[in-house]
């Protein structure tokens, strides 16, 4: 028990690019985790997209040992290492739940930005302790006291609490970790009830998870109350599935076997199950006590807010017959990213695919190129799309998450909305005002933040995020705004689906729900877009956009045509006549009768374009 007081658990978190991965790196170096000569750059940053974005995608766990200056206690140090992007903040928040404490980090040459102010909300509500630190003091622009002014307002603390360190160069970090052991409380410890039948029964949350071929599925844990064992018998709270601990042991950062794990510790449990819909994060795993044991009724810990999708996209393999692959890759993907939505959808020309929901466009970017890499999976990828609710005209209320099942006369549409906090310098705003009402941005306050910079509070249409709001954001300020954003839920819109319709015939896939007022602009964009990229045929195709119960716009993309008259060397223009006049015949025959078939990589083409 004594030994356990010495455990600390924490996290880092901050904005995107402040420095976390680093700091990680160089904590495994000062602890003596990881030897020198094996210390990459962004050492738990292991997946090849976090190296190549130079961002980190998933919560990374380690577990270090520490012995301060002048003290014989050797500390259990366990670091969770968090994403900054914003489309990876429930990573953020389901770690914020396994661990007592937070560094949160701030760029001594950025100050803080929109998701310092996200990540210290989720840090609050959850009641751990947090550490104030400024990083990068070693850049010859870095702004330490400003920084440490700011970032101690924020929190209403002395401007002496405000740790400066520089995870590149190690300054400080020995001062952090002794901060982190001195501030971070030890986890609250209860008995296991084997030992003490007055004690607690043993329970843990499952805050990761990921797929062994061998040992079934890992199941990330952090141990609430009592112990478990090699070869116990488990439950799981939830899923009411069990099994027996084929392993368990800690991160280091690999994963190292051990006998047991203890109340406050975080490490791995291998299930044996390998059935992927048995596991849940959130869930509890608790010990099965059998017949050896006292009964005990566990009651389940706490679990996540399950996280909601708000980006939609239809993905289906080029070949068919990958489909059951392309299910069983998304099931693996889903065990350690609980925010992946996907099931069966169905197009007569693309064929079978997965409606899969995503946080942000950034989420799905990434989960897509895994599918490709990791599966070796070549997929046609649809255009993205928000969740829309519809109220028809019997008052039947339903969510509409592809355009396929916009109903035809809904008598009210409804849209997502998110509420947008940007923090700009001062000499962007102009340009940031104009950008956000070029996106029917609703403005809710504009506050002077630290100085020389302003806080901005807009309210927007999802759809405007999903798109190129956030690139045209950073260009617009030069790459020095930040945003962080969350869904405050559906208002009534003016919005229609428009259909594209090739040849007459509709092709649903092309669909899309669009605002009334930007229908037209919509249909000619799309209809030029297929003009460009529809293969030409033996005969003309006609293309139209049709939307309100009207065709909004048209094109035709012509016909091939073989010069007819070229072994013609004269004689009258009649004979030239005949011969085109028996082509234009032929061409519309072909047209009645012909079939046409649009290749996928149209459908690629128009989606990325999209």
């Amino acid at each position: 028990m004594e030994k356990q007081r010495q455990i600390r658990n924490f996290s880092i978190i901050s904005h995107i690019d402040h420095g976390k991965s680093t700091l990680g790196d160089r904590l495994l170096d000062t602890t003596g985790t990881i030897a020198k000569n094996k210390l990459t750059p962004q050492f738990l940053d292991s997946m090849d997209l976090e190296k190549e974005k130079g961002i980190t995608i998933k919560m990374k766990p380690v577990s270090m040992n520490y012995k301060p200056k002048n003290s014989d206690l050797e500390y259990n140090i366990n670091l969770i290492d968090t994403p900054g992007h914003v489309d990876f903040s429930y990573e953020v928040s389901r770690c914020m739940a396994a661990v007592e404490g937070a560094v949160l980090l701030v760029d001594a040459t950025k100050g803080i930005q929109a998701q310092t102010l996200s990540n210290l909300e989720m840090a609050k509500k959850e009641g751990i302790t947090i550490i104030p630190v400024i990083n990068k003091i070693d850049l010859p622009q870095a702004r330490v006291e400003e920084s440490k002014k700011e970032l101690a307002n924020l929190l209403n603390v002395p401007r002496e609490e405000v740790l400066p360190i520089s995870a590149k160069t190690g300054e400080n970090v020995e001062a952090l970790l002794e901060k982190i052991i001195s501030l971070v409380p030890a986890p609250d410890l209860a008995p296991d009830i084997s030992v003490c039948p007055s004690g607690k029964p043993f329970r843990a949350l499952i805050f990761d998870s990921k797929f062994d071929p061998f040992l079934g599925v890992l199941a990330y844990v952090r141990v609430v109350d009592g112990s478990i064992k090699k070869n116990d018998k488990f439950f799981l709270c939830a899923s009411k599935a069990r099994g027996e601990v084929k392993e368990l042991g800690f991160f280091k950062p690999n994963l190292v076997s051990a006998d047991e794990l203890k109340s406050g510790e975080i490490g791995y449990i291998a299930t044996g199950i390998k059935e992927l819909e048995k596991i849940g994060i959130g869930d509890t795993i608790a010990k099965d006590y059998g017949s050896e044991g006292p009964v005990v009724e566990t009651e389940p810990l706490p679990g996540y807010q399950q996280a909601n999708p708000k980006v939609f996209v239809f993905i289906c393999p080029e070949n068919q017959a990958d489909f059951e692959l392309l299910r069983i890759a998304l099931s693996k993907l889903k065990l350690n990213d609980s925010a992946l939505f996907f099931q069966p959808q169905t197009y007569q020309v693309l064929g079978r695919g997965f409606l899969c929901g995503f946080l942000g466009t950034l989420h799905g970017e990434i989960t897509i190129e895994r599918l490709k890499r990791e599966f070796n999976l070549n997929l046609v990828i649809g255009a993205p799309q928000v969740c829309y609710k519809v109220i028809e005209a019997n008052g039947k209320e339903s969510l509409i998450f592809s355009p396929s099942e916009f109903p035809e006369n809904p008598k009210t549409v409804m849209e997502p909305w998110a509420e947008i906090r940007i923090i700009t310098p001062a000499q962007y705003l102009g340009s940031v005002y104009d950008l956000l009402k070029s996106f029917e941005g609703e403005h809710i306050d504009s506050v002077s933040f630290m100085g020389e910079r302003f806080l901005l509070t807009y309210n927007i249409p999802m759809r405007n995020l999903i798109g190129s709001f956030y690139e045209r954001l950073l260009n617009s300020s030069q790459g020095f705004a930040s945003l962080s954003y969350k869904e405050i839920g559906f208002r009534p819109g003016e919005l229609v689906k428009m259909e594209i319709l090739i040849s007459s015939k509709k092709e649903e896939a092309l669909s899309r729900i669009v605002p009334k007022d930007n229908a037209y602009y919509e249909g000619k964009r799309m209809v030029t877009m297929l003009e460009d990229v529809l293969p030409s045929q033996m005969f003309s195709v006609s293309i139209q956009a049709q939307a309100m119960g009207r065709v909004i716009a048209r094109g035709d993309k012509g016909a091939k045509r073989r010069d007819v008259t070229a072994p013609l060397y004269g004689g009258d223009y009649t004979r030239k006549r005949k011969l085109l006049e028996q082509q234009k015949k032929g061409k519309e025959k072909l047209k009645a009768r012909g079939q046409l078939r649009i290749p996928p990589e149209v459908f690629v083409k128009i989606f990325t374009s999209s």
